[in-house]
């Protein structure tokens, strides 16, 4: 029986060091990404409009790469895909008219 909540609590901890590390990559990503986002509207566009946007993007970007990351942490889908091997696709079909 202790072995079973030894276990159950090294599994907890590593739950919240996969959660602290979720949130920190997402904070960092986002704020990073929107201050890129803010330098690089102040840079290229006169609009605040489109420089907002800009800001926005910049958001949209982080919060979506630390979200792959994060899926990945938890044990979702790799986000680096394999190529497709050449032996398991189908061989081409001669049509004959």
């Amino acid at each position: 029986m202790e072995e079973n909540k030894e276990l159950t609590a090294s599994n907890y901890d590593d739950i919240n060091a996969k959660w602290d590390a979720c949130i920190d990559l997402s904070l960092r990503r986002f704020v990073y990404s929107s201050l890129a986002g803010a330098f690089g509207g102040f840079i290229f566009f006169r609009s605040p409009v489109t420089r907002w946007a800009s800001v926005a993007f910049g958001a949209g970007v982080g919060i979506g790469s630390a979200y792959t990351d994060c899926s990945s942490i938890f044990g979702g889908y790799s986000p680096k895909l394999a190529p497709p091997k050449l032996d398991d696709a189908p061989a081409p079909k001669d049509q004959e008219e």
